[in-house]
């Protein structure tokens, strides 16, 4: 028995509604995709359509009558998955009281690893920082006991002043 033989009568949207979900996501993706290619208005509709009755990201368990399941609170993306509610990270029960007791340490566990994982690279940083500042402190303060003399000009090779004085005289061959 499918969905569409438990519905009454509808109009030919809704018939066309439902047998899209009888046939899943992909049946709805394949209608956008051809709708783009032939019509890109009515492409951009079923668009705009798919994501705003949640159709573009609930998985396949809603036509079964499922929780929808998506991408932020929009989409059923709550609580369930740790983000809303009030504080701490919330979890829906699987049903397995001994499971869920496992998923609730492991991930406590985890975030405690990821909290002193955080603080060491934040100590690492501040003591390259501070190594790299020491660093410069002492190279500063070396050069300040010590300063070094200004490098002198080298002289400018060519010709000089008075070099034909240097010069051997010629002798009065000829």
């Amino acid at each position: 028995m499918t969905h569409t033989d438990t519905l009454p009568r509808q109009s030919w949207p809704g018939r066309a509604e439902a047998w899209l979900d009888d046939r899943g996501k992909g049946a709805w993706i394949a209608l956008m995709v051809l709708s783009f290619i032939f019509v890109w208005p009515l492409g951009l509709a079923i668009l705009a359509y798919m994501i705003w009755s949640k159709r573009m990201f609930a998985c396949s368990s809603r036509r079964r009558g499922g929780p929808a399941v998506g991408f932020g609170p929009a989409f059923g993306f709550g609580p369930a998955f740790g983000f809303g509610g009030s504080g701490g990270t919330r979890f829906r029960s699987s049903g397995n009281t001994a499971f869920d007791a496992y998923k609730a340490d492991t991930l406590a566990r985890l975030e405690h690893e990821q909290e002193e994982f955080e603080a060491f690279l934040r100590r690492l940083r501040e003591s390259k920082d501070k190594s790299e500042f020491d660093q410069y402190m002492t190279e500063r303060a070396r050069d300040a006991a010590n300063p070094q003399p200004a490098p002198q000009p080298a002289p400018q090779p060519g010709p000089q002043a008075g070099a034909s004085a240097n010069l051997p005289a010629e002798t009065g061959r000829d």
